[in-house]
């Protein structure tokens, strides 16, 4: 089972969904806890420079500018680890005193707030919050607080967010391939039962596990239709059966009986009499086809896939109809190469293969052309059925695929319509692709057959193709 098979299910896709809306859901709770942390602490903060303040104003009120030297100076001395940031300066802004040795580089906040950077001894830089007060006109005294506490709690918050993530993310991806591998493998066992039972083998049914899910629901019902299913198929093979014995047997004792009429007749009789056999073949001919086409289409028809030699199917046609082309004078040729080898049923085959001979030689005018062609590339062999005729318009190569479907212009030729039906019905049952397109005059069908891997190995090279053959 493929990795990409996997990403494109169901179950992996709303994981995926799943998994993105957590991933989103996670990343705003932590901007929220680190937004309502970094506020507290801010907060924090502002509170104890705002105490320092009023503190250091009192000291100057009670000592002078000389006092609140002293006081800050012994700050400095008494607490050098401290994240209280000092500085005393004169009215030209040269440091007095402080924890700084030269007056910072500040910016200022709308709400008087300064904000500037210091450097440690280690040689890093680290923010620092602080207020500027002036006791006196010609003294500048700045209070600050680094905020070294806010910043390894935003780099904590980082490193959480970013490792919670990804592991999130790895396990929602392994969980998400897991599930889906569960369910890629119940839906191929529902595939691989419907291919065979669309191949015709109408026995086939879904096996359940036993858990009662929604799957095993599903195989229940489909069972339970595919039961229904093989009833009602085996009710019209049945009804078929009697239809063929009921109808086809009296219409053949009636054709007998004209032969029969047909020995003591006069000219004159005898012509009605072969007007009136032709209409009996005809019938037998609709009939017939029809129930081969039912046959096919339901399954019930023994296919035997063996090894044929399609090169030697499109030979046979090719000399069943050289004469019928003679006599109209059309010329018939055919391109194959010595032997392309797959699996199929022959007998299906070559009535697909003559009925598209036959229908190209009989919308052929006189004096027109007919080829049919076999080649083999990497992976199909291609027949092509060529002609001059008046061909189909693109409008109604689909419609002329249906039972009893004919064009108006073809009317008037005999024919029951279920020529290209049954075509259509043989490739189906083969896997083969039809195709109809114009060729400028006429028609062209084109039929591709999937080769299989070890069919491939034998088939020749292009240029090993037969030679043109008229």
């Amino acid at each position: 089972m493929q990795l990409t098979d996997q990403l494109r299910t169901t179950t992996f896709l709303l994981t995926l969904r799943y998994m993105i809306l957590f991933f989103l859901s996670v990343t705003i709770l932590f901007i929220f806890i680190s937004w309502s942390t970094t506020g507290y602490l801010e907060q924090e903060t502002d509170a104890t420079i705002r105490a320092e303040v009023n503190g250091l104003n009192e000291q100057f009120i009670q000592r002078g500018p000389q006092g609140l030297v002293r006081v800050i100076g012994m700050r400095v001395r008494n607490h050098p680890d401290s994240n209280m940031v000092y500085l005393i300066a004169d009215a030209d802004l040269n440091p007095m005193v402080g924890s700084i040795n030269e007056w910072p580089a500040l910016k200022s906040k709308p709400d008087g707030w300064v904000s500037f950077e210091v450097t440690e001894e280690n040689g890093n830089s680290i923010a620092v919050r602080g207020r500027i007060f002036q006791p006196q006109p010609e003294l500048f005294v700045i209070v600050g607080q680094k905020n070294t506490t806010l910043a390894q709690l935003t780099r904590l918050f980082d490193r959480t967010l970013f490792w919670g993530l990804t592991v999130t993310l790895a396990l929602a991806l392994t969980g998400g391939l897991l599930m889906s591998n569960n369910v890629l493998r119940r839906v191929g066992h529902f595939n691989s039962t419907s291919k065979r039972i669309t191949d015709g083998d109408l026995s086939q049914r879904i096996n359940t596990t036993g858990s009662g899910d929604e799957f095993d629901e599903l195989a229940n019902n489909l069972n339970a239709m595919m039961d229904q299913i093989e009833s009602l198929m085996g009710n019209i093979q049945h009804i078929s059966d009697n239809i063929a014995h009921d109808l086809r047997t009296p219409l053949t004792r009636l054709r007998n009986k004209l032969e029969d009429l047909r020995q003591d007749a006069d000219s004159t009789e005898t012509e009605e009499i072969d007007r009136c056999i032709e209409d009996a073949d005809s019938l037998l001919a609709t009939f017939a086809s029809l129930l081969s086409i039912a046959r096919i289409e339901s399954g019930t028809y023994e296919t035997a896939l063996d090894p044929i030699n399609l090169s030697q199917c499109v030979r046979d046609g090719y000399e069943l109809y050289k004469a019928l082309a003679d006599e109209k004078l059309i010329d018939l040729s055919y391109d194959a190469p010595g032997a392309i080898e797959m699996r199929g049923d022959r007998n299906l085959l070559f009535q697909a293969i003559t009925n598209l001979l036959d229908n190209a030689i009989k919308y052929t005018p006189t004096a027109g052309k007919v080829s049919i062609r076999l080649r083999c590339d990497p992976t199909h062999a291609v027949l092509s059925v060529m002609d001059s005729g008046p061909g189909i318009p693109a409008d109604q190569r689909e419609q002329v695929l249906q039972r009893f479907y004919r064009l108006d212009e073809s009317r008037s030729e005999p024919g029951s319509g279920l020529g290209l039906s049954l075509v259509q019905a043989v490739m189906h049952r083969h896997g083969a692709r039809l195709e109809l397109d114009n060729n400028s005059p006429g028609l062209l069908v084109k039929i591709m057959f999937p080769l299989h891997e070890e069919q491939r190995a034998r088939q020749p090279s292009p240029d090993l193709s037969g030679a043109d053959h008229t």
